[in-house]
C-alpha cells in the first residue's frame, strides 16, 4: 500500500480521555476512532492488525479440530430465559424488542445459542465429540467503559464450544483447547500466565484464564513458586491458626466514636485478628450481614458464588436501614442478638477463633469474648477471604506474589449447566438420553491487540511483532521528487510484494522528520529507508525494536526482509 493514498489520520497530541498507552497509541496512529463511549471504529491500519490476530486464532482452532460457523448477534429471549440468565446477566446485556414485540439480546456470549443450535441436530453419542467456534462481535453495556478497546461495549471475540458424552471427554477437549491457546499466545509473542479462574456467571466448576502481564491490567493474578497461580478472585491460601482458648464471659465495652477496625484497635489495644467485622449488604432487596475476621477483606466474587446471586443484585446497605434493622448506627453491627429474620453469613474463620470482639448492635458499644455457638450463630461459608501478598499458597505453602494483567483468553468446563436447561441430550451406547457435557472457550481478539501494544511500545510508539503487524516492512523515501529514490523505492515495493511481503511505502511529499515520526509511531517491524545513496543501489535497513540503521545493498535488504517473513 502506498501511503499517499492510505487513510491513516495520525494525531500529534495524546487525546485527553486516553488513559493507557495502548489507547493513546491506537488513536495517535490513526488505527481507531471513538464513536461514543466504549464504541470504536477500526480504521485500515488497525483493522489489518485485528485480521492478523484473527488468522492466527483461526489457524490454531482449525488445527485443534474445531469447525467455524457464524451465528447471529441477535439472540432470542427464550433461550436466555431457559438458562436463567436473561435476568441474572443483568444490566450489561443490551436488550431490544422488534416490531412484533419479540424480545432479543445483542449477544454478550453464546453458550445458549450454540446449545440450542446443536440440540436440534445431535441425536447419538456417535456424533460426538464436536467442537464448534465462531469469530464475531460481542456486546456488553459496560457501566464504565475504560482503557480504550480493552474494556469496551463492542468487542471482537473467538468463542468455541465443545460437546461430549461424559466428563472424561470434556477433560480431553479442555486439554486440546488449552494446548491450542498456548500455541496462539506463543505465536503472538505475548508474555502470559495461565491461572485458575472464577467461573462467575458462566457456570461450571473448573476454569482457567490466560492473562497477559501488564501494569495497566484490570485483573490481578496471584502466583507462587511451585506452580500455584490463580486470579485474585479465585485464589485461596493457608489460613493462619491461633492457640485454643477457654471461652471467657462476655463483656460489654464502651467504645465511643470507634466505628472502624483501626479506631477500635487503637482504643482497645487488641489486634484485628481478635475482632469480627460486619459487611452489611442488600441482596435482591433484602438485608444480609456478612461477618469476617477483621484483619481480612471480603472477596466479593467468592461471596457471589456462595449466594448464587448476580453481582448487580448486591449492593452496600444504607446507614438508615442498618440502624433500623440492628438498632445501632453503622460501625457497631455484630452477630450477637441480631433478629432471626435477618440472614447472617459467617466466614468459617470466625467460628474457629475464641473470645472475639464485635459490635454490640448498640451505639458506641462493642462486646468482648464472644464465641461462635455459645453467643452467635449463622450460615457458615468456607472461604470468603481476599488473599494478600505474602500469604502462603494452599498447595506448597510458598509466599503469594501479585501481578496485574489483561485477560486475553478463558476456558471453562461448563458440564451440563446449559444442556440440561435447554434440553440438549443424545442417546448413549445403551440408548439412554444423556445431557451433553460442554466446554466454553473464549479469546478476546481486540483485547489481544491492546495486550500486544502494552507489552511492546516505547516513548516513540508501537513495536509490533511481525506476525501481528499491519504490514511486514515499511519503505520510507527521503525525497519523493528525487527520481533515483522513487524509482528504487518503486522497484523494491513491487519486488517484495511478489515475494509475498506486505509492504507500506511512504511516498508522501512530507519532510523526513514527519515520516520518521510516523514510522516509529505505527511500529512496522522491518524498515528500509531509500535516501541519498539510491543511485548506488544502497539503502538503510533497520528494525523497529533495535532501531539501528545499517547501510546495505538492495539485494541484502530484500534478502533480510524475505527471510524474516518466511521464518514468521
Amino acid at each position: 500500500m502506498r501511503m499517499k493514498r492510505f487513510y491513516m489520520p495520525t494525531l500529534r497530541e495524546v487525546p485527553g480521555d486516553a488513559e493507557v498507552p495502548s489507547h493513546q497509541l491506537l488513536l495517535r496512529a490513526g488505527m481507531i476512532r471513538k464513536a461514543a463511549s466504549g464504541i470504536y471504529t477500526y480504521l485500515p491500519l488497525g483493522y489489518r492488525v485485528v485480521r492478523k490476530i484473527e488468522e492466527v486464532v483461526r489457524e490454531e482452532m482449525d488445527r485443534a479440530g474445531a469447525q467455524e460457523i457464524r451465528v447471529s448477534n441477535l439472540q432470542p429471549k427464550e433461550i436466555w430465559e431457559a438458562s436463567g440468565r436473561w435476568d441474572t446477566f443483568g444490566p450489561e446485556m443490551f436488550k431490544l424488542t422488534d416490531r412484533h414485540e419479540k424480545e432479543f439480546a445483542l449477544g454478550p456470549t453464546a453458550e445458549e445459542y450454540f446449545t440450542d443450535l446443536v440440540k436440534e441436530e445431535l441425536r447419538s453419542y456417535k456424533q460426538l465429540p464436536l467442537n464448534l467456534y465462531q469469530i464475531g462481535w460481542k456486546y456488553r453495556d459496560e457501566k464504565r467503559p475504560r482503557f480504550g478497546i480493552n474494556r469496551s461495549c463492542e468487542f471482537l471475540m473467538k468463542d468455541a464450544y465443545t460437546f461430549d458424552i461424559d466428563q472424561e471427554g470434556l477433560e480431553a477437549a479442555y486439554q486440546v483447547m488449552w494446548d491450542a491457546y498456548v500455541r496462539v499466545f506463543d505465536r503472538l509473542g505475548i508474555n502470559y500466565r495461565v491461572v485458575q479462574g472464577d467461573s462467575g456467571a458462566m457456570g461450571g466448576r473448573v476454569s482457567h484464564e490466560f492473562t497477559a502481564l501488564s501494569e495497566i491490567g484490570e485483573g490481578v493474578i496471584v502466583y507462587a513458586e511451585g506452580g500455584y497461580a490463580a486470579t485474585d478472585e479465585k485464589a485461596s491460601m493457608q489460613k493462619p491458626t491461633y492457640p485454643a482458648e477457654e471461652p471467657l464471659p462476655v463483656e460489654s465495652l464502651d467504645t465511643p466514636n470507634a466505628h472502624t477496625i483501626e479506631e477500635l484497635e487503637d482504643f482497645l489495644h487488641i489486634p484485628a485478628h481478635k475482632m469480627i467485622k460486619a459487611i452489611c449488604l442488600r441482596v435482591s432487596g433484602e438485608p444480609v450481614f456478612v461477618f469476617m475476621p477483621a484483619e481480612r477483606e471480603l472477596n466479593m466474587s467468592k461471596l457471589i458464588a456462595y449466594l448464587h446471586k448476580p453481582e448487580h443484585e448486591i449492593e452496600m446497605l444504607d446507614d438508615e436501614t442498618i440502624e433500623r434493622v440492628t438498632g445501632a448506627p453503622a460501625g457497631f453491627t455484630g452477630p450477637v442478638g441480631l433478629p432471626d429474620t435477618v440472614r447472617t453469613i459467617l466466614d468459617a474463620a470466625v467460628t474457629t477463633r475464641a473470645n472475639l470482639v464485635c459490635g454490640a448492635n448498640k451505639a458506641d458499644t462493642h462486646l468482648k469474648n464472644v464465641n461462635f455457638g455459645r453467643d452467635f450463630d449463622g450460615e457458615i461459608a468456607e472461604d470468603l477471604w481476599m488473599v494478600a501478598e505474602g500469604d502462603l499458597d494452599p498447595v506448597h505453602g510458598n509466599p503469594l506474589q501479585f501481578a496485574r494483567g489483561i485477560e486475553v483468553g478463558n476456558i471453562f468446563q461448563l458440564g451440563t449447566k446449559y444442556s440440561e436447561a435447554l434440553g440438549a441430550t443424545v442417546l448413549d451406547e445403551n440408548g439412554v438420553a444423556r445431557p451433553l457435557v460442554m466446554g466454553s472457550y473464549g479469546i478476546g481478539i481486540t483485547r489481544v491487540v491492546s495486550a500486544i501494544i502494552e507489552q511492546n511500545h516505547d516513548e516513540k510508539g508501537m513495536i509490533w511483532p511481525l506476525i501481528a503487524a499491519p504490514y511486514h516492512v515499511m519503505i520510507t523515501v527521503m525525497k519523493t521528487k528525487d527520481d533515483a529514490q522513487m524509482q528504487l523505492a518503486d522497484a523494491l515495493y513491487e519486488r517484495l510484494e511478489k515475494e509475498g511481503v506486505e509492504v507500506l511505502l511512504d511516498d508522501r511529499d512530507e519532510r523526513p522528520g514527519v515520516k520518521f515520526n510516523d514510522r516509529d509511531l505505527i511500529g512496522i517491524p522491518l524498515r528500509i529507508t531509500v535516501g541519498r545513496n539510491a543511485a548506488d543501489g544502497m539503502v538503510e535497513y533497520s528494525t523497529r525494536r533495535e532501531m539501528t540503521n545499517e547501510d546495505v545493498s538492495v539485494e541484502e535488504a530484500v534478502s533480510r526482509v524475505v527471510a524474516a517473513v518466511k521464518e514468521m
